[in-house]
């Protein structure tokens, strides 16, 4: 007896063979999603993600020397006009917004059912350390046998510096993750106003290091803005999950957020980007500044506004499909996107200048070039998270002997990274 093909995938055919099982991976995606399931939240989430790497791979650079070493460059530096780019592409606001409205209901869910606040919290803390321990563990493994290969110290520096500037992010995620029944609590009884304090904190510091007392300011209170100026989006969030963000004061987060994002650029001169440029002495994102909460408002405004559009949209499966796979692999992507452009452009070092890629990033030609190497940049990280994503999942079959030996290979690669050894 013979098997009759799938109707509509033409025997032999492998690329309708692969367009079939795709689409047959895609339904079951679908209907294995909860109808609980918030789908607008796990949209923008992606969406977040995805700026990442995006914004990185696009404002990061390198400039070879002429013995073939790599250093960090931006094209930020030469072409100032490429700072609206940061606007659309620093979504962190909405990763924090998002971020906070999917804890306070995660941690409503576990007090419901019985569960401690101490246990929730080291569940999470637990998802978000095991894949940086992954990444800085792995690469403390291939360093010297990068180096065995022909990769010099300093090129080596500048590939930790890259894995080590989006992990900045996880540090400060765990602290405001851990705040989260404190901001629920001062969610319910103030609402919004809530958030009020954390951007009146980030202003009289700003004023302070700005302002005209700038010069008898100390260096570290830019410092000061670090815990409000992100705990910002984050308190948006929960109060978004609690329900005392809605439409009415979206569109005043919205409006407001633009009109003093204008007026801060227009009258009081912050610096355009939204990310550090090499050789400027202001910085709005690190600390964070006012200008970033001024976006983050309007992020968390447009957010609210469009979360029922975007929740229709995802009902699709073919574009709920791809969501689902960024979410389970989120913490993969923020710790080896770096890594995919630093493999690329290691042996891209050894052949000399390459456009897009070892050129200094200073001319038109350079960001076309770029453009085009992204695709590629995608397909290592693809590559890479094949195998590293296991680092997402709970260290089962790993013993204290194994757990141990990692954190002494991570602790090595921090003190490579910051110049220690």
């Amino acid at each position: 007896m013979t098997t009759e093909p799938n109707v509509g995938t033409p025997p032999g055919n492998p690329v309708a063979l692969l367009r079939s099982r795709a689409r047959t991976a895609v339904r079951a995606l679908d209907a294995r999603t909860p109808a609980h399931r918030d789908r607008a939240i796990d949209g923008l989430r992606a969406l977040a993600l995805l700026a990442v790497p995006a914004g990185h791979w696009l404002l990061d650079g390198f400039a070879r020397d002429a013995d073939g070493t790599l250093h960090n460059a931006s094209p930020l530096t030469a072409l100032g006009f490429l700072a609206p780019a940061s606007w659309l592409l620093q979504m962190l606001g909405i990763f924090f917004l998002v971020g906070g409205h999917a804890s306070v209901l995660s941690l409503r869910r576990t007090t419901a059912r019985g569960g401690s606040t101490t246990r929730w919290l080291g569940g999470r803390l637990a998802r978000l350390g095991r894949p940086v321990l992954g990444v800085t563990a792995v690469w403390a493994a291939l360093i010297p046998l990068l180096h065995a290969l022909g990769v010099s110290t300093a090129t080596l520096r500048t590939g930790a510096t890259l894995v080590i500037q989006p992990l900045w992010f996880v540090g400060i995620y765990v602290v405001v993750t851990a705040l989260t029944p404190y901001c629920a609590a001062a969610a319910r009884k103030l609402g919004v106003w809530s958030a009020v304090p954390l951007l009146v904190s980030v202003a009289a510091v700003d004023f302070l290091r700005y302002g005209p007392f700038a010069a008898a300011v100390p260096s570290w209170l830019d410092l000061l803005n670090l815990l409000p100026g992100w705990l910002f989006a984050y308190q948006l969030g929960v109060c978004w999950g609690e329900r005392r963000l809605g439409r009415r004061t979206a569109w005043g987060l919205l409006c407001g957020g633009v009109a003093l994002f204008a007026a801060l650029l227009l009258f009081f001169h912050y610096p355009a980007s939204m990310v550090g440029v090499p050789g400027q002495d202001r910085t709005n994102s690190h600390p964070p500044s006012l200008l970033v909460l001024a976006l983050a408002a309007a992020q968390s405004g447009a957010a609210v506004l469009l979360r029922d559009k975007l929740a229709r949209l995802l009902r699709r499966p073919a574009l709920w499909a791809p969501v689902v796979v960024i979410n389970l692999s989120a913490m993969t992507i923020l710790c080896w996107h770096q890594t995919a452009m630093f493999a690329a452009a290691v042996p891209a070092s050894f052949a000399g200048a390459v456009p897009g890629l070892t050129t200094v990033p200073d001319a038109l030609g350079w960001i076309a070039a770029r453009l085009a190497w992204m695709p590629v940049f995608a397909v290592l990280l693809v590559l890479i998270s094949a195998v590293t994503r296991r680092f997402e999942a709970p260290w089962t079959g790993a013993g204290r002997a194994r757990r141990t030996v990692a954190a002494v290979l991570a602790a090595a690669f921090a003190a490579f990274a910051l110049g220690y050894a």
